[in-house]
């Protein structure tokens, strides 16, 4: 057998360094172990796309415009976006059973004592021992879990009886694991992960809903901002059309062709109107920075001091909107993240109950290993006084031995754990039992929901077609009243309360139709929520 000379703190120093070099190779640092530092919070980053909307010392946007900056700067948007995130972190915690693991010991003992004894070998024995241990583990979805464990020891003494000093041993093990019953094979071991993904999914479902939901506050907002100026352009023709009227009455009053107290009714009347227009501009100012929150342009100190010049009219363009409501409701059932939401929750139920159900078996394990060892060191004679070193070697020597698997050992174990009476896991498949059933229920009751949802959106629909076109007549009929009564009054025919009153009557019309218009638009926004297709009728895809 070859020898090898090798000194104590040579051997110890290579395999520290084989340890790191492994280590190196074979398991490379994370990201994360280079970054565990703290670093403090970034500032959050300004709004998105609102300086190129800027036209002529105004913020001018069209309806896609604003739903775009909603994506990009709504604060409410970015925070559910951070809890999905957020979630799929659960995926990679439930990856985290099958991280391998490096281990690493060395170990030192030095030990002096008293001998009282012959057979100790020397009047005050002196023994120093040294260690070191690599350990790696690794766990696979199959439920197998595989250990390598490498130890190497050296150990000196001044006994006079000791035939290797330094003695060098050193020893490879290896061991299998396999659960055989419960927690066997890909289910039980991928549960978990098909759990996260579940939820996962989930999240990304109502990430989507809450999405949604934000574009419709937002484009509601719009046409709030919408319907308050086109108010305000009514009510101040009104008040022209009171103002035009006094100023004529007082001309009629100074040319003794009026009344003196029939010039109360036309003051009174610009006042009432004047009081009108005033409470619209503060309305539209407070609609306005309603909408501009939701934009984010209120989080720019030189944007939110500029007007609003929103350009979507108010009045529907081209045909109106008819639909199939069996076509529709078969859309909402298919699209609507709600019911996204609860399928993949009673999927993770349904595997949740099957998790229990594994639970519920007996534990059945079998486990292997194999092993070598060598021994190297410097070989003595003890028959001398004192030993005389027979041959010199070192860790070769027992890398060499343990390499040719001189000295295996090796066996095998089967464990049998069979609980007589498993309350704690008959609770949790009770539970699961349970939480699927309340699914199913949650399922139900999501469906009915949406049911209502889009009948209503349909009557709402079919509501608001039959109301513009009342308006338009109504506001047409009434344009042609206060002609009419303007006549009469010029013609002495007729009172001025009667031309005040078709005024009223017509800026009331015009109103109407306003909503009506307005109204229609926001029953679109209605209905594309209540099929779930807002995000895919403004073309939005969420990546």
């Amino acid at each position: 057998m070859k020898r090898f000379l090798v000194s104590p703190s040579l051997v110890l120093g290579s395999m520290l360094a084989m340890a790191g070099s492994v280590a190196a190779q074979t398991f490379p640092a994370p990201d994360y172990f280079r970054k565990m530092h703290y670093n403090a919070p970034a500032a959050l980053p300004p709004p998105e796309g609102l300086s190129g909307k800027v036209v002529d010392g105004k913020l001018r946007l069209s309806l896609a415009d604003a739903v775009q900056l909603v994506l990009a700067n709504n604060t409410d948007v970015q925070i559910n976006r951070l809890g999905y995130e957020q979630t799929r972190n659960s995926i990679l915690r439930a990856y985290s059973a099958f991280d391998p693991l490096f281990t690493s010991t060395f170990n030192t003992n030095r030990n002096t004592s008293p001998t009282s004894s012959q057979i100790d070998g020397a009047a005050t024995l002196s023994t120093l021992s040294q260690s070191t241990t690599f350990n790696y583990f690794q766990g696979f979805q199959t439920g197998t879990s595989v250990n390598i464990n490498y130890n190497a020891s050296k150990s000196t003494t001044n006994s006079v009886f000791s035939t290797f000093n330094p003695s060098l041993f050193s020893r490879l093990n290896f061991t299998l694991n396999q659960p055989l019953l419960r927690n066997r094979w890909l289910f039980a071991n991928r549960a978990p992960i098909v759990i996260a993904q579940r939820g996962r999914n989930r999240s990304r479902a109502d990430f989507d809903a809450q999405v949604q939901q934000s574009l419709s506050d937002a484009i509601n907002r719009y046409w709030d901002v919408v319907q308050s100026r086109e108010d305000l352009k009514v009510l101040r023709k009104s008040l022209e059309q009171a103002e035009a009227t006094y100023a004529q009455n007082k001309r009629a009053l100074e040319l003794g062709a009026l009344p003196p107290l029939d010039i109360y009714r036309s003051e009174s009347e610009v006042a009432t109107r004047r009081v009108s227009v005033i409470q619209a501009e503060y309305q539209l100012k407070q609609q306005e920075d309603d909408f501009r929150r939701a934009i984010g342009a209120d989080l720019d100190p030189r944007i939110r001091v500029l007007d609003l010049d929103l350009v979507e009219p108010a009045a529907p363009a081209g045909q109106l909107l008819v639909v199939d409501p069996e076509d529709t409701l078969g859309r909402a059932m298919q699209k609507r993240p709600e019911m996204v939401s609860i399928r993949e929750q009673l999927a993770a139920d349904d595997t949740g109950v099957r998790l229990a159900h594994n639970n519920m078996q007996p534990d059945l394990n079998f486990s292997a290993f194999y092993s070598a060892g060598g021994l190297g060191g410097n070989q003595l004679d003890p028959s001398t006084t004192p030993p005389t070193v027979i041959s010199q070697g070192g860790f070769g020597d027992a890398f060499s031995q343990m390499g040719t698997f001189d000295f295996p050992s090796y066996g095998f174990t089967v464990q049998l754990r069979l609980p007589i009476r498993n309350r704690n896991a008959a609770a949790n498949l009770s539970d699961a039992m349970i939480g699927q059933r309340r699914s199913q229920f949650q399922f139900r009751r999501t469906e009915q929901q949406i049911l209502l949802d889009v009948r209503n959106a349909i009557h709402q629909l079919e509501q608001a077609k039959l109301s513009l076109a009342a308006s338009r007549i109504a506001r047409d009929l009434a344009q042609k009243n206060l002609e009419a009564e303007q006549r009469k009054y010029e013609l002495g025919a007729q009172t001025i309360f009667f031309v005040l009153d078709a005024q009223t009557q017509l800026a009331q019309a015009e109103q109407n139709l306003l909503r009506s218009q307005v109204g229609y638009q926001r029953v679109l926004t209605t209905l594309d929520r209540a099929t779930g297709e807002l995000l895919e009728r403004n073309n939005i895809r969420i990546e």
